[in-house]
């Protein structure tokens, strides 16, 4: 691997820094930013000037207006963008849309690109990713899928509740998981002012980042042309993966940037804040926390790293992919843990951003799934001798 940045890599990497220092940190403190994250007029104000920045939908192919980046190329974009909570908001590479803009780029047909995939590229739309239910349906089981799709005519028949789904208030259209009559899983989609799809209540999270906080939706006789039909029948759990494989990576891209605005954060109050007769940073107790998050962000970086360019390679890395979800979730929490202790009582009140970034980050370790799940996962992959072949070639 050479970890070094292309000349244009570095320039573009300077754009995005100077972008969310100059133009969306300032935003930090608006008001319009709430329990159920960013307004949908701060967020059309924010996503303006990434517009006007040419940084806006940046992972999005050329096509359809982004800049096409690669793999490595989003991982070094998505850091700095990460830097603000507000920079994936304005950039549009927030979850779900970033997710969704992916599948819908590798799976969906010409017509329902021009449909939905174009505005969500454009930023005049949001969508919501409908996988989810409450128990007993599916959480980081998908086989326990529950909602049903039947056949009737030139429709399916949608029936269902999902839960915990991103940004379905004010969202434009969504991509429905559901079941079969025959037990296969396939996608949907479907605009949200259809009748018969329901947002019934946003529930209150810890987190607070994401415009349309996280909400409820009963699907009740959801009638869905079967041109609609995103992908071939019975695929859904198939596209699944094609698009939370790369959102795992993203997730950890965008956290590694708010792991290390914490991190800075403690830093510069450790090499000020007086206690017992010098600096915070001169007892060995600070130093060694600020020595340990250097460690965590570096091991971090180099696992999205390896990852970004095995898919940029052509690789599955599905191994890869959830063994990076496990290191850096759980590097990046411990990073923002040791930042808010060593801010001491700053750490733990509006008066600093970290305090924010410690609510967001800890459902990072369930997002996309648990690391108890991944760690499953892998555990059963090395037990079968099933790991990539990328795993020995690299």
């Amino acid at each position: 691997m050479d970890f070094a940045l292309s000349p244009d890599l570095q320039d573009l990497q300077k754009r995005v820094r100077g972008f969310i220092h100059e133009r969306i940190m300032p935003f930090e403190t608006d008001p319009r930013w709430g329990a159920h994250g960013p307004a949908e007029s701060l967020r059309d104000e924010l996503v303006a000037l990434a517009r006007g920045a040419g940084l806006l939908t940046p992972h999005a192919s050329r096509e359809f207006g982004g800049l096409g980046l690669s793999h490595v190329q989003k991982a070094v974009v998505f850091e700095e963008a990460g830097y603000s909570a507000l920079g994936p908001t304005a950039m549009n590479i927030h979850a779900p849309d970033e997710g969704n803009i992916h599948l819908l780029e590798v799976v969906a047909s010409p017509e329902q690109k021009e449909r939905w995939l174009r505005p969500l590229v454009q930023g005049s739309a949001r969508s919501c990713f409908c996988m989810t239910e409450p128990p007993p349906g599916a959480g980081a089981d998908p086989s326990m899928l529950r909602t049903t799709a039947v056949r009737d005519g030139d429709d399916y028949v949608i029936d269902g509740v999902k839960w915990f789904i991103t940004g379905a208030q004010g969202a434009a259209m969504a991509i429905i998981m559901a079941r079969m009559e025959d037990g296969s899983a396939t996608m949907f989609l479907s605009d949200m002012d259809r009748q018969g799809i329901e947002v019934e209540r946003t529930m209150d999270a810890m987190d607070s980042c994401f415009t349309g906080g996280h909400g409820v939706v009963r699907l009740r006789g959801l009638r869905v042309p079967a041109s609609d039909v995103l992908g071939e029948l019975g695929q859904g759990l198939r596209y699944a993966q094609v698009r939370l494989a790369p959102a795992r990576l993203t997730h950890c891209m965008r956290w590694l940037g708010q792991a290390q605005r914490a991190h800075d954060e403690a830093l510069a109050y450790a090499r000020e804040r007086q206690a017992f007769g010098r600096t915070l940073g001169e007892h060995q107790g600070v130093g060694f926390m600020l020595a340990d998050n250097e460690m965590d962000l570096h091991t971090a970086r180099l696992h999205i790293w390896h990852t970004a360019w095995l898919l940029d390679r052509g690789e599955r890395a599905n191994f890869e992919s959830s063994r990076a979800k496990v290191v850096c979730s759980e590097a990046e929490w411990r990073v923002v843990d040791r930042s808010v202790q060593i801010l001491g009582g700053q750490g733990v009140t509006g008066e600093r951003v970290v305090s924010r970034i410690f609510s967001d980050m800890r459902a990072f370790r369930i997002y996309d799934g648990p690391s108890e799940v991944h760690r499953y996962s892998l555990g059963r992959k090395i037990l079968a001798g099933r790991r990539d072949a990328s795993l020995r070639q690299s």
